[in-house]
């Protein structure tokens, strides 16, 4: 019996510390532009906030991103810039967790982007 307490907190250790790996530790970081196309507040029982950018004139080039609820201000200006160009600064996390969103990239910051873009063929 001993033992088996012992080695149930032994998983249990590991497994937080397992997410706690996935929660904190970021993958890599950066900025994508492009026409923000949609972004909604979704799900069932996790209500998470997600997105996409156009970057470029296929469906092809899409980039999906998520939001997490404590991001008030990047919530506030996603919703605002519906349509528009903007910048997405984010983090990319090594895996999902259902609870805070459905990708793994998730927005730090949004700028609007003013640069005029001309698609060609």
């Amino acid at each position: 019996m001993k033992y088996l307490v012992r080695f149930l907190i032994l998983v249990i250790i590991v497994f937080l510390g397992y997410l706690s790996f996935l929660y904190f530790a970021s993958y890599s970081e950066g900025v994508r532009a492009g026409r923000l196309v949609k972004f909604s507040h979704k799900g069932m029982l996790f209500k998470t906030w997600e997105g996409e950018i156009s970057q470029g004139v296929s469906d092809a080039q899409v980039f999906t991103f998520s939001v997490e609820d404590k991001e008030q201000q990047v919530i506030e200006d996603l919703t605002n810039l519906q349509g528009k160009f903007v910048k997405l600064h984010y983090f990319e996390r090594f895996s999902t967790l259902f609870w805070l969103g459905d990708t793994k990239y998730f927005i730090t910051k949004v700028e609007e982007d003013t640069t005029t873009y001309q698609y060609t063929r």
